[in-house]
């Protein structure tokens, strides 16, 4: 994933709301309550575009270290190395959510117990029986008991 998927992304949140981004953000500035699902795009948006920002500005100092190399990385290469698979991962970890937010048949997001607001879990029945079991016959009286003395 590089910067084209951002385009690709935005291209996706204007189709998907139709405007241009520029107008979803000031529309969601002007009213950040009034459509729920926009602003929570917009925010995540933002948030992908900084990742995006913070991995450009990783591997320009990873190559600008890499060109001085000569043999094996030394420590401070390995460090930057690391910085620039870090910002992938939050990269692309904020390039998922901006795309499970656009995606309205995603799993949570339709059905026939889907609730806006609830959380899935709240929407179901619970995972574990919550009546209480049926105790069990106490045992005979002629069964010793450990510990009991008669």
């Amino acid at each position: 994933m590089d910067g084209d998927v951002m385009g690709v992304i935005t291209a996706h949140i204007e189709n998907r709301f139709g405007m241009t981004l520029t107008e979803l953000q000031q529309a969601v500035a002007d009213a950040p309550h009034a459509h729920r699902e926009a602003a929570n795009v917009v925010h995540w948006h933002g948030l992908l575009r900084e990742s995006q920002s913070a991995l450009e500005k990783a591997e320009d100092d990873l190559v600008a270290a890499l060109d001085t190399q000569t043999g094996e990385l030394d420590d401070p290469a390995m460090g930057l190395a690391h910085r620039v698979n870090a910002a992938v991962a939050a990269r692309d970890g904020r390039a998922l959510v901006v795309t499970y937010l656009l995606d309205p048949d995603a799993p949570g997001k339709q059905g026939p117990g889907a609730r806006r607001g609830a959380a899935p879990a709240a929407r179901r029945g619970p995972a574990l029986q919550t009546s209480q079991p049926a105790r069990p016959a106490s045992p005979p009286a002629s069964t010793p008991v450990r510990g009991v003395t008669r």
